[in-house]
């Protein structure tokens, strides 16, 4: 893992280089988690480049990116680490005929409890663990990037009991102890705002919400990723983009959809945006009927103000 970062300039650029455009905020945000080893908590809505983000921090510092999903119900055992039962069962199976002779020595039911006491650690040692991603970001044998993704979607009693990972970058096994990093990770807790988070993981990071890009900002993300459109039909597609986003509509289109739009004109070779190109790939952009419906509305209005039919 990259251990010196020259500025926040070193950032912007690698990220660029990456295809990842980014703003002056976000290059703040990763440099000072990076420096002050703090958990970052990006909000903004879905489709904005936040998972992205941590792909981009992995590669420019170097470093493996690991990643827990959250979902509704996700418990500690999944996030955390499992014991291989499969595996101790087969191993009670091969010892139950040697335990005759294990005990065959012992004199007393306590002498025999405590030989079996023994193989009880055995059990619960590193042969049976099966790490899960928390558990393996401590225990890199390098700095590694921690994605948290989704951490809205996890229940409260689960975003609890990452505090004390986020705040000393350890975690309590039962079975087994505290485990502290080897190394800290960087640490990116993603959230669209599902539900709201506690304060007490709120005080444990860094704060950064990405919102829509600006036009220009758009224009520049879509010409990174996607260089074969031609510069004025970018403008006509992120122009439109940003007039959808002005609507009432049920699911706004995101960064996301804007590139998938773009590579599928580049795919159609499509020169402009006319009537039939739009309303033939609004399905790309936009994700209910409901805002299909709106969006051809609006079409001609929006085809006349720019000149286009």
């Amino acid at each position: 893992m990259k251990t010196r970062i020259d500025s926040i300039e070193d950032i912007t650029r690698s990220f660029a280089e990456q295809g990842y455009i980014c703003s002056d905020q976000i290059a703040l945000a990763i440099y000072l988690a990076a420096q002050l080893h703090k958990p970052v908590l990006v909000e903004g809505p879905p489709g904005v480049g936040k998972t992205e983000l941590a792909k981009a921090a992995a590669a420019f510092l170097e470093a493996p990116l690991i990643r827990l999903q959250c979902y509704e119900g996700l418990d500690e055992s999944r996030a955390l680490y499992e014991w291989k039962y499969g595996k101790q069962l087969l191993y009670t199976q091969l010892l139950r005929d040697k335990l005759g002779g294990m005990l065959a020595d012992t004199d007393s039911l306590e002498a025999s409890m405590a030989r079996l006491g023994d193989l009880g650690e055995a059990f619960y040692s590193d042969t049976f663990l099966e790490p899960r991603p928390l558990l393996q970001a401590l225990r890199s044998e390098e700095p590694a990037v921690l994605l948290i993704d989704e951490i809205d979607k996890a229940d409260q009693e689960f975003e609890a009991f990452l505090l004390e990972l986020l705040s000393d970058f350890q975690i309590s096994i039962p079975e087994m102890g505290t485990v502290t990093a080897r190394h800290q990770p960087l640490v990116l807790l993603t959230s669209n705002d599902q539900r709201e988070l506690s304060d007490a993981l709120k005080r444990r990071c860094l704060h950064l919400y990405i919102p829509y890009p600006e036009a220009a900002h758009e224009a520049a993300i879509v010409a990174a990723r996607v260089p074969e459109l031609e510069a004025e039909l970018r403008d006509q597609l992120v122009a439109f983009i940003q007039y959808l986003r002005e609507q009432e509509m049920k699911k706004l289109p995101a960064i996301s959809e804007t590139l998938d739009w773009a590579r599928a004109l580049v795919l159609l070779h499509a020169d402009s945006l006319d009537q039939a190109v739009v309303a033939d790939t609004l399905n790309l952009v936009l994700k209910t009927e409901q805002d299909v419906t709106l969006a051809r509305e609006l079409l001609p209005a929006w085809l006349r103000k720019f000149g286009k039919r």
